[in-house]
């Protein structure tokens, strides 16, 4: 994999945490078009653009300016390849500064990526999200994620 590769790739992962922070959802969804979700061993997330756009629009708290005014901070990503395919891992942390709060890190876990060269593009076709360390996200999820 040369570096341009793994800069395609890369940017994908950056690609995704602008538009959430950008409270852009239906560009999540065509981002995500290709892609299935799961949540650590719950393999029963969206699929497909439009159920991702909508599950962004049905779960994540936005404020006047239309954001959920987060920072997605994506680090680390470790890139394997083989042929069209690559998978990565890679850590997050969310930050939020509500309008009635301060500036707190609000989530942190990993990603675990597969991404497909299709058309020419590498695009997401699984995204696992696992879940590390929670702190309060009452002012940034509209349901309770211990359960």
């Amino acid at each position: 994999m040369g570096s341009d590769e793994a800069t395609a790739i890369t940017n994908e992962l950056y690609r995704y945490a602008e538009l959430v922070d950008a409270g852009r959802f239906d560009e999540v969804g065509e981002l995500m078009e290709h892609c299935t979700f799961s949540y650590g061993d719950d393999a029963d997330g969206p699929s497909g653009a439009q159920a991702i756009a909508d599950m962004y629009r049905n779960t994540v708290i936005t404020y006047d300016d239309g954001t959920p005014r987060t920072r997605h901070i994506t680090a680390n990503p470790i890139i394997e390849t083989e042929g069209g395919t690559a998978t990565v891992r890679s850590v997050y942390i969310v930050l939020q500064q509500a309008p009635d709060s301060p500036m707190q890190a609000i989530i942190s876990g990993r990603y675990h990526d597969t991404l497909r060269r299709i058309d020419g593009r590498w695009r997401f076709v699984e995204r696992c999200f696992l879940v590390d360390l929670v702190g309060d996200l009452s002012r940034h999820l509209r349901f309770d994620l211990s359960g």
